[in-house]
């Protein structure tokens, strides 16, 4: 065997060869999982190519296990799939050529040989082969030198770069994003052409792009996939609203940072603490809406007052758009975008209690999230300022800790009720049931009354008594 396996790994290619011996077809592990063995990166599946009939196959090594797996087939595409006990994903497709007409998504695939299924790969990384047929067992294919690739750590097309993207465009955001997850480097007529044919990327799915973004955001370094989808041209294609923060301007001498590489600093910076994905995104939109609210005054320079409340409300639009979550994920988002200015304005004034209780409040569980993207937008070429800024922050983490282990706020829920207030005065559900909770709230938020029980009672019955209301219950 020419690469190194498990012993579990080496048994499952026995059962691949077994029954494609069994069948009377030739089969060749391929891919991803060759390409990460070779690098010594670990892998949890496997892609196996036939030159039959893909479904027979998986139908065949599945009988091999005990306990036996369910096979999910898609006669469609002539492919098949399995997962075994340990979390292990195995795909069987048969041999094949496949390519794109120029305006449509969908490819037109035919029967092939394992010379046309490597053709048909994306990148010579990807196009190596080992052998699973008796008179080769074994050997690793590797007909357009991949492994040299490897070696030199280069991304580039087994084909010419045109046919490679033409026949596939979502492949050139996969360049990018196996530049940015293994740090290689994209061969030079590989990227232009990227840059040629970036405007094809509009006849493929956004739940593709989307799932390759979310790779690239995802990896260690993700500032180097956005740095590369923005010099291709791609990125004004998916995500135009990204691109608008690029650039900086001046006026009377005075200007702003170039907002698009201070948002991939942060986004790096969050990203070596966080693997959290949805994080990472409130990094790359904590700054969406500047080029909306930019403004110049006399004397002071560049504003972007509101832009965290402009940027809340246009993340919802920008998830529907990328076909991202609407759920809890894509408020998360919206949170920490709305709220990544407060833990940072406290370390510009004197801080009160108040204000901590009520970043602790509208936090909620998310708190520490929040700080965190927080500490990743603390950027500067200055390092004394860039210091002094994150001792000013751990001085803020301190006092918030403090407090909320005085006053419990985060995820508050007021020792009074709605119900009890409305059994007490006997009122169905009104304004001034709401106005008696906002009221209880701000009162014990900003220090008015401590939070428990007796305090938050009487001072009920005192804004009861403002608004004219009469207990009915005592």
């Amino acid at each position: 065997m020419d690469i190194n396996c498990t012993k579990e790994e080496l048994e499952l290619l026995k059962k691949v060869a077994t029954a494609a011996e069994t069948l009377g077809m030739e089969a060749y592990l391929i891919g991803g999982f060759v390409r990460d063995k070779i690098l010594g990166r670990e892998t949890k599946d496997a892609d196996f190519v036939c030159v039959g009939d893909a479904i027979d196959l998986a139908k065949e090594v599945a009988k091999k296990f005990r306990p036996q797996p369910h096979v999910d087939y898609f006669k469609n595409f002539g492919t098949a799939h399995f997962r075994l006990e340990n979390e292990f994903d195995i795909e069987f497709v048969g041999a094949r050529k496949e390519s794109y007409r120029f305006d449509s998504r969908k490819p037109e695939v035919v029967p092939g040989t394992v010379k046309d299924d490597q053709d048909r790969r994306d990148f010579t990384i990807n196009a190596l082969a080992i052998s699973l047929n008796k008179e080769n067992y074994g050997t690793l294919i590797d007909p357009f030198h991949g492994i040299k690739d490897i070696d030199d750590k280069i991304i580039r097309t087994p084909l010419a770069p045109a046919q490679t993207f033409t026949d596939d465009p979502l492949r050139m955001m996969r360049a990018i994003r196996f530049a940015t997850q293994l740090g290689f480097i994209i061969e030079e007529g590989t990227w232009q052409g990227i840059i040629d044919n970036a405007e094809r990327i509009k006849i493929i799915s956004q739940e593709r792009i989307t799932d390759e973004l979310n790779k690239i955001v995802a990896a260690p370094r993700p500032s180097v996939g956005f740095d590369l989808l923005y010099k291709s041209g791609l990125l004004q294609l998916i995500f135009p609203q990204m691109v608008d923060l690029a650039g900086a301007e001046y006026k009377d001498g005075l200007g702003h940072k170039d907002n698009f590489y201070h948002t991939l600093q942060v986004l790096d910076n969050l990203s070596a603490n966080s693997d959290d994905l949805w994080l990472r995104w409130a990094a790359i939109l904590h700054d969406i809406a500047k080029p909306a609210t930019k403004r110049f005054e006399e004397g002071h320079g560049w504003t972007f007052h509101g832009h965290e409340v402009v940027g809340g409300r246009m993340v919802p639009k920008i998830f529907a758009k990328l076909k991202l979550p609407l759920n809890e994920k894509m408020r998360f988002v919206r949170k920490m975008v709305e709220l990544h200015l407060r833990p940072i304005s406290l370390t510009k004034e004197n801080i009160t209690d108040s204000a901590i209780r009520r970043l602790l409040f509208d936090a909620g569980d998310d708190f520490d999230s929040l700080m965190l993207l927080c500490n990743a937008d603390i950027t500067s070429k200055n390092k004394q300022k860039v210091k002094r800024f994150l001792e000013n922050f751990q001085l803020v983490r301190l006092r918030c800790k403090e407090v909320e282990e005085k006053d419990h706020v985060r995820n508050w829920q007021p020792p009074v009720s709605g119900e009890l207030i409305m059994e007490i005065f006997g009122l169905p559900p009104s304004r001034q049931v709401g106005v008696i909770k906002d009221a209880l709230k701000d009162a014990m938020l900003d220090g008015v009354i401590p939070n428990t029980y007796e305090a938050a009672h009487a001072f009920m019955l005192e804004k009861a008594k403002e608004l004219g209301l009469k207990q009915v219950k005592k």
